[in-house]
């Protein structure tokens, strides 16, 4: 591919920044919330067990729902289903932070786990619609642009909270604002229904035999996605622990394992398109779980603050653009309609992630958290095996 890019038509640029404001909407609505998370522990009166099981809530909503989102694309399309489930995903968070009683707080936060399953799915769907219309991979550059959403939100949640500015005043306001910029942003995306852009290569047949026959690609897809799930877990869960428990740091600089691959993460995913469709998606995805492995080991092997502070950025790094192509391979599965791959992927990396902590933790609780974290060293390792199965490029030229 030259490496001067072709300019995309208005219709298609159009469409690529809507979907983008999706992709920072979608990360923006719920990191509001945490930074607020304790004064509705404290309006509540609740435990921190009470807390913790209505926080269980937002999971366990969006397992139960991200099976449906195919279904729901096919009726609705997949334009339709991210932008206005925002919408409804902003009243969800909203109520979540008015809600007067444990119950109530609960059966929001359901319904905001299992309304961000439904969007996640649709918003990539419909990305990938985009990016096959471009011919060349720009999912990364979507993922990365949540990233910072989620950092928007969490500082703005922070400041609302410095502020003194009410929780629900704050919450509703920011729920109005980005569910108009949601609806917005439905306006420009691509018209007509998704299942016209059946992949070239195979009928839409999508039955129970055409699942059958890609069994093992989409068993490899699951465990790819399983293997991001596990090492950004590692950062958001274990780093900090990590650094104050084995390598001894005080409290101001244990978050900074977490610091160092969630930058890493967004870099390489804002710049991950080009590399990408340099060397392809195959070739990147088995490097990156190289990289993974070698930085995850450098940090377990050699303990101190540089070395595991560069270990979780070449964790951060390598598994940078491996979800967008995981999901982009498994939309492009033969004999299945778009989006089906895609949901059933969707759904095995949100068990990932619902499973590592409890599996770090109790291989912590058996040796010790050191010991643990070489399930990321696995994790890159099993990258770089089952890498083989994403497509060697984006473009259908090649």
């Amino acid at each position: 591919m030259s490496d001067t890019l072709p300019a995309a038509p208005p219709r298609l640029r159009a469409a690529r920044a809507s979907v983008a404001a999706c992709f920072f909407i979608n990360a923006v609505l719920y990191a509001d919330l945490v930074p607020r998370l304790p004064e509705i522990k404290d309006r509540l009166d609740l435990t921190n067990a009470s807390l913790g099981t209505a926080l269980a809530a937002l999971p366990l909503g969006s397992l139960v729902s991200a099976l449906a989102s195919a279904a729901l694309m096919r009726r609705f399309g997949s334009a339709r289903v991210a932008s206005f489930g925002l919408v409804a995903l902003a009243a969800a968070v909203w109520a979540a932070s008015v809600a007067p009683s444990w119950w109530l707080l609960a059966g929001a936060l359901f319904v905001a786990g299992a309304l961000d399953a439904v969007v996640d799915v649709a918003q990539n769907a419909h990305g990938l619609r985009v990016q096959r219309a471009y011919d060349r991979s720009i999912l990364n550059a979507f993922h990365g642009i949540w990233s910072i959403g989620a950092v928007a939100g969490g500082l703005l949640g922070s400041a609302a909270a410095g502020l003194g500015i009410p929780l629900g005043l704050h919450l509703g306001v920011v729920a109005g604002v980005f569910a108009v910029l949601a609806l917005v942003a439905h306006r420009s995306m691509l018209p007509g229904p998704d299942q016209e852009e059946v992949a070239a290569d195979a009928p839409p047949t999508g039955g129970s035999g055409a699942l059958r026959a890609v069994l093992p690609a989409l068993a490899a897809l699951g465990v790819l996605a399983a293997c991001g799930a596990v090492v950004e877990d590692a950062g958001s869960s274990w780093s900090a622990l990590y650094l104050r428990g084995e390598i001894g740091t005080g409290a101001a600089t244990a978050g900074l394992g977490f610091v160092a691959l969630s930058v890493a993460m967004t870099v390489g995913r804002l710049t991950g398109d080009r590399v990408v469709d340099r060397f392809g998606q195959r070739r990147v995805a088995r490097l990156g779980g190289a990289v993974i492995a070698a930085g995850m080991g450098l940090a377990l092997a050699v303990p101190s603050l540089p070395t595991t502070l560069v270990g979780f950025a070449l964790a951060g790094l390598g598994v940078a653009t491996l979800v967008p192509a995981v999901y982009a391979a498994a939309d492009d599965l033969p004999g299945l309609r778009h989006g089906v791959g895609l949901t059933l992927v969707n759904w095995l990396l949100r068990i990932g992630f619902l499973a590592s902590p409890p599996l770090v933790g109790a291989i912590a609780d058996a040796s010790s958290l050191r010991i643990g974290l070489l399930a990321v060293v696995v994790a890159g390792v099993a990258t770089l095996l089952c890498g083989r199965v994403l497509r060697a490029s984006v473009s259908r030229e090649t």
